[in-house]
């Protein structure tokens, strides 16, 4: 049996188990940024199951590297996996491969492509703008002249800055913050111009099929 088939049976196994792994790595990392005033011993073990998912991910990915046979180059062809292993709150982004393994084993998709991009697309912001709500938050609060005080502050930014409005209200002052911008700037960006490009992608196939439904001559 080859490497390739090796590799795509792990992934077909582990990607729902790790898929659920992440939401667990979001969800203990939101109850130790946003519920401060709970005791110090189940902070720690908010703290704990984080380092616990994050050793998965990384017992996932030096799995997949040995699997593969590509040494060094895994690295860079997996470059998506290299990004959500160095930033596990990315990772419930990977949304994508766990509908594309749950359909390869029903058959062929349910959803048109476009329906699909947008639904992606969707997903993705909200989890991509809690992730970043949570990791501006956590930074900005208490910094010498912040603007982003509260979580609703942080959402409020995240939401301008995904729908690419930018209103300036509040703004990241440290710099930990402003990268964190600087990355939602660009995502905001290509999650806007998917959901465009596939919206009038499919405007256009409605508009010729009503056109070649028309009898000749009207």
């Amino acid at each position: 049996m080859d490497e390739d088939s090796r590799t795509a049976r792990w992934e077909r196994r582990t990607e729902i188990p790790l898929f659920v792994a992440s939401l667990v790595y979001l969800a203990s990392y939101a109850v130790r940024v946003l519920a401060t005033g709970l005791p110090g011993d189940l902070l720690d073990v908010c703290l704990a199951v984080t380092g616990a998912m994050w050793v998965v991910f990384g017992v996932d990915y030096g799995v997949r590297w040995r699997l593969s046979g590509q040494g060094p180059r895994f690295v860079r062809t997996h470059w998506l996996d290299t990004v959500t292993l160095m930033l596990p709150l990315l990772r419930p982004l990977r949304i994508v491969r766990l509908y594309q393994a749950v359909q390869n084993r029903r058959g062929e998709p349910r959803l048109a492509l476009q329906a699909r991009v947008m639904a992606y697309a969707g997903l993705c912001t909200v989890l991509l703008g809690f992730a970043a709500s949570l990791a501006v938050y956590q930074q900005e609060r208490g910094a010498p002249g912040a603007s982003i005080t509260t979580f609703g502050d942080s959402v409020w930014w995240a939401c301008a800055t995904l729908a690419t409005v930018g209103y300036g209200d509040v703004t990241p002052v440290t710099p930990v913050g402003r990268i964190i911008a600087v990355g939602m700037m660009a995502c905001g960006l290509a999650l806007l111009g998917a959901v465009t490009g596939s919206f009038s992608s499919w405007l256009l196939q409605v508009f010729a099929r009503e056109g070649d439904e028309r009898p000749p001559g009207t």
